[in-house]
């Protein structure tokens, strides 16, 4: 993957073209100041109108050449730092989707969105200003240094002085600032951190009458990010008043070390108007590296956090000689943990053949859905084989095992689409499929009784649907592209006995070849399952079928007698 500089190279040729343009603007810029001195020195005093006119009529042709030079240039800039954005965007987001889970935790949810969206911005000012002045301004520097110390090198050696240590003093100054910038963005990851849980939980916070201390931490948060954004731009803020200084201190002196070369005969007045003009020039152009500099040091700082993902290590890679055959579906002496402290889940095994259901039973914090995420690997297990189709799945890379699964997780999102899109999810399903999956996850009345069917639309998030509803439309999408593997993650939590038994039968009458996974806390849904896992604190603290574990497991049969009434055999 290319560091963000490289994301230049693909434009190398127009921005070769746009240096050229600044380059010739600056030269045009810089011959106006011994124009000046031709008029003065020359054409003033041998009277000569028509020399002053054509002199005249030359200054205006090269400040208007200049002008158009810097405005095409600019726009050149321009076009190339929105394109080289936009490429820059595009891979970024696709890595942020390529990230393993454990690496997406590590850097978090909000840093990434902040990363897309500020950072980026923030790469895109850094290189279309070093475009536009970064180029223009060294080279007026340069070119008048140069004039200067070709006529006069006593005032060439002034101007030198002062402009080496105005820009060591915007290095020094930008040096202290990137830190500050770095520690400035992570306090912007905070916030849009704090704005998508109030965006997410909007309806709880208002339920419970949160919103103060929602908008208290809000505050916090936005004052915090508030100070590292006015500590880091008080230290950049000092670059222009020093440059100014500086300058101006050169300036003073190339006045008073010019008027005493006039007084002597030593130079002409005409050419210590050239020089004033020319230093002019190399103060502006200081002075708009200064402010360059603020944004080098933004860009610099949002760069590296861009590269920390663009550059980030491939972290679960397809391990092909890792496995031998095994089971359909399963674990062997299997541990994980996510911080790497205690572990979240232990020692578990257990096989599943294909067409076989499996029933998942737990409190809350039992390592239900860590099982679940070890076997779709989205998370690598520490200890232990995970088999899925035969194979160890560390030998599958994520194409291969994603189209494997259907899976419904606890919290899903839907798009602000139609129904058809919904289930569809930007695979391009055809619809008979998509209306066969409906109808199996016991939403296929409802759908057709809306009055544009599966083009109806689905608000953001679900609003303009039942918990219920969102949960069968959510299972259609598992279903639809017809898995061979079907992991349903408490998915008929919000469904009524009635029609959680009703998706269960279409299950096994639509889909008698899939492999099915259950989470459930309803143990009606799991009787049916070829093999229970009871899980307890990370362990299978008991395994086997229904019957099995009514006999055998106090846990189960209790929650089943408190469930579906005594008289258990």
């Amino acid at each position: 993957m290319k560091t963000v500089l490289g994301y230049l190279r693909p434009h190398a040729r127009r921005v070769a073209v746009g240096i050229s343009i600044k380059f010739t603007a600056a030269m045009l810029e810089l011959a106006l100041p011994l124009l000046l001195a031709h008029i003065i020195d020359d054409c003033v005093p041998a009277g000569e109108l028509g020399a002053i006119r054509r002199a005249g009529l030359g200054m205006m042709v090269l400040a208007f050449g200049a002008a158009f030079c810097n405005v095409t240039a600019n726009r050149m800039a321009a076009r190339v730092s929105m394109e080289m954005t936009r490429d820059l965007r595009r891979d970024l987001y696709r890595r942020a989707q390529s990230l393993s889970c454990a690496q997406a935790d590590r850097i978090s949810l909000s840093s990434l969105v902040s990363r897309l969206t500020n950072d980026t911005y923030n790469v895109h000012q850094m290189f279309d200003k070093i475009q536009r002045g970064g180029i223009r301004a060294p080279m007026l520097v340069l070119g008048g240094l140069t004039l200067t110390f070709l006529q006069a090198p006593l005032l060439g050696l002034v101007q030198l002085g002062a402009c080496g240590l105005t820009f060591l003093a915007i290095a020094l100054v930008t040096r202290r600032g990137i830190p500050h910038y770095t520690r400035a963005q992570e306090a912007v990851d905070t916030v849009v951190r704090i704005l998508r849980e109030n965006a997410s939980g909007v309806r709880v916070i208002k339920a419970m009458a949160c919103q103060g201390r929602e908008r208290a931490r809000f505050e916090e948060a936005n004052r915090a990010a508030r100070r590292a954004e006015e500590t880091a731009g008080g230290i950049m803020a000092a670059a222009n008043p020093l440059s100014d200084f500086l300058l101006n201190t050169g300036l003073v002196l190339v006045v008073a070390a010019g008027a005493v070369l006039v007084n002597a005969g030593w130079l002409a007045s005409g050419q210590i108007v050239a020089f004033l003009s020319c230093f002019t020039l190399i103060q502006t152009a200081t002075l708009g590296l200064a402010k360059l500099f603020v944004k080098l040091s933004k860009g610099v700082a949002s760069a590296r956090r861009i590269e920390e993902i663009l550059l980030a290590p491939e972290d679960q890679p397809a391990r092909p000689g890792a496995g031998r055959n095994g089971p359909e579906l399963g674990m062997e002496k299997v541990s994980f943990s996510y911080l790497g402290m205690e572990q979240d889940l232990e020692d578990a095994s257990f096989t599943l053949n294909k067409g076989e259901t499996l029933g998942i039973l737990g409190p809350t914090g039992a390592g239900k859905t860590t099982l679940i995420s070890l076997l779709l690997r989205l998370y690598d297990a520490g200890e232990g084989v995970v088999w899925v189709g035969g194979r160890d799945a560390a030998g599958l890379d994520r194409t291969d095992l994603g189209s494997r699964f259907g899976v419904v997780f606890q919290n899903e999102a839907l798009l602000n689409d139609s129904i058809y899109e919904n289930i569809s999810f930007l695979r391009s399903l055809p619809r008979e499929d998509v209306e066969a999956a409906a109808g199996t996850a016991q939403i296929g009345d409802f759908i057709r009784s809306l009055p544009e069917g599966l083009d109806t639309r689905v608000d953001i998030r679900g609003a303009n649907l039942s918990g219920g509803q969102r949960q069968r439309l959510l299972i259609a999408r598992a279903l639809a592209a017809r898995p061979g593997v079907l992991i349903l993650d408490s998915a008929d939590s919000a469904l009524d006995y009635r029609t959680a038994a009703g998706l269960y039968a279409a299950l096994r009458r639509d889909y008698p070849g899939v492999t099915l996974v259950v989470i459930s806390e309803r143990v009606a849904a799991l009787q049916e399952a070829d093999h229970i896992l009871v899980l307890e604190e990370g362990r299978i603290a008991a395994q086997g079928s229904h019957a099995q574990l009514l006999k055998t497991n106090q846990r189960y049969r209790k929650m089943a007698e408190l469930q579906m009434g005594g008289g258990l055999t």
